[in-house]
């Protein structure tokens, strides 16, 4: 930490990160002699902190045009490495572009050009094309969860935005996953390759159980065990998105608290389905693979694999978003009937008996309240503690998570008060504005 900028060790004092784990470490010593990294860290292991510090060393205040690139393959990715260096209060500024979002909002944003911005390849390429931004000034390029991206198909964008780029000092390249061969379009030159991902294959307090249904659909087995599991914080893993639909009917009919995140669904639903998940007004999220790397999840205590993935990469990345940071975690494997364990599955692995009969978990204790005003609207977290505690005669530990975004809040309060809030505030203004409000769906 001694070798840091008084700019770093007062971003890690905002982030209240005391000090760096060896991954990071490494990566600041690469990144900061000007090196092309090729970063490979398990999900969770503190990549976005490992390339942000050290671009904040080189960002120039004279500059007034874009100077980072940061690529990612997911919108939400996206926000959560915007919401990092927000936090981490440089006083240079960021903007963030994605599918899904206004572009117009995006273009009129860019007009003032951001020292970093972040985006996915495909709302990026769109910007370049219509000349929304000047590369020419874009000395550091980062590919975040670059594996992914690949996957996802978005090659041909990445390619079409690393061609005009044509200062470009320094390359940074993350990933969750080993790989073969690096595309040439990346065009990284000679670099320093950091691989954190074969020390350790499953997480130390990771235990791994399976139970079996007794029919082929394991749908019934799933509810008796979450039942079994209680309010827990938990993801199903699922392989396709109609199968998480299939299951979220199911669970909607059976009364269970929980939501769907997935990548047909709308991006509003996707945030809000997050934020309910992260503030504690469920503890089930049925999911693709979408959840498994890189979303700022915390403190879930089951990983469940509704459907098995037929790679190994992706076994481990689904049960790294459990026993993180020291803790314990448990990854179930739901089985039907005559279904085989695959080859990376060990044969002892212990088979937990379910109950019989489905016990559905207790509403949880909090519940999220919407607001349709937001950050454009002048409207802040202090406004609404202020509302909910004064106006709202909540008590401090009544008041849960609050979330500002541009248009619209969300705000965890204790279920049991809800009804009173609503009838309590229904009249009541934030800075002259009357508020839309209604629990969130």
């Amino acid at each position: 930490m001694q070798h840091l900028s008084k700019a770093s060790k007062a971003a890690l004092h905002r982030l209240n990160i005391q000090a760096l784990n060896p991954m990071q470490e490494a990566a600041m010593e690469a990144i900061g002699q000007r090196q092309d990294t090729i970063l490979l860290s398990p999900t969770g292991s503190g990549k976005t902190l490992a390339f942000l510090l050290p671009m904040l060393e080189q960002l120039d205040r004279n500059i007034k045009n874009v100077q980072v690139l940061i690529l990612t393959p997911a919108r939400e990715l996206a926000l959560q490495i915007e919401s990092v260096f927000k936090q981490m209060q440089t006083g240079f500024k960021v903007n963030c572009c994605y599918g899904g979002h206004a572009i117009r909002t995006e273009i009129n944003n860019l007009k003032h050009p951001p020292a970093v911005l972040i985006g996915t390849p495909g709302r990026i390429a769109d910007h370049l094309r219509r000349g929304s931004f000047k590369p020419s000034d874009i000395r550091f390029l980062v590919l975040d969860e670059f594996d992914k991206a690949l996957e996802l198909g978005f090659q041909k964008e990445m390619k079409e935005i690393a061609a005009q780029l044509r200062v470009v000092k320094q390359r940074v390249l993350t990933s969750a996953t080993s790989m073969e061969e690096i595309p040439p379009f990346t065009q990284l030159r000679e670099p320093v390759e950091l691989n954190y991902i074969d020390e350790q294959k499953q997480p130390d307090g990771l235990q791994l159980k399976a139970a079996r249904a007794t029919e082929k659909d394991k749908l019934a087995l799933f509810v008796r065990l979450i039942g079994q599991l209680g309010n827990a914080p938990m993801l199903a893993f699922v392989n396709h998105r109609d199968a998480a639909d299939r299951i979220s009917n199911h669970l909607n009919d059976q009364g269970v608290a929980h939501d769907v995140f997935h990548g047909g669904m709308k991006q509003e639903d996707r945030e809000r389905a997050l934020i309910k998940f992260r503030n504690g007004s469920h503890h089930l999220l049925i999911t693709t693979d979408l959840a498994s790397r890189g979303l700022d999840i915390p403190e879930i205590e089951y990983v469940i694999h509704y459907h098995l993935p037929s790679k190994e990469d992706a076994f481990i990345h689904r049960n790294g978003r459990t026993a993180r940071m020291h803790a314990d975690g448990t990854a179930y494997v739901l089985l039907s009937e005559g279904e085989e364990l695959p080859s990376f599955i060990p044969d002892t692995i212990l088979f937990e008996e379910v109950m019989a009969e489905a016990i559905l978990p207790e509403p949880p204790e909090w519940q999220t309240i919407y607001i349709g005003s937001g950050k454009k609207d002048k409207i802040n977290k202090v406004d609404i503690v202020g509302l909910f505690l004064k106006k709202g005669k909540l008590q401090k530990d009544e008041l849960g998570l609050i979330d500002v975004l541009d248009h619209s809040a969300f705000v965890a309060i204790r279920r049991n008060k809800v009804k009173k809030v609503l009838q309590l505030l229904k009249h009541e203004k934030i800075k002259g504005k009357k508020l839309k409000m209604a629990v969130s769906k």
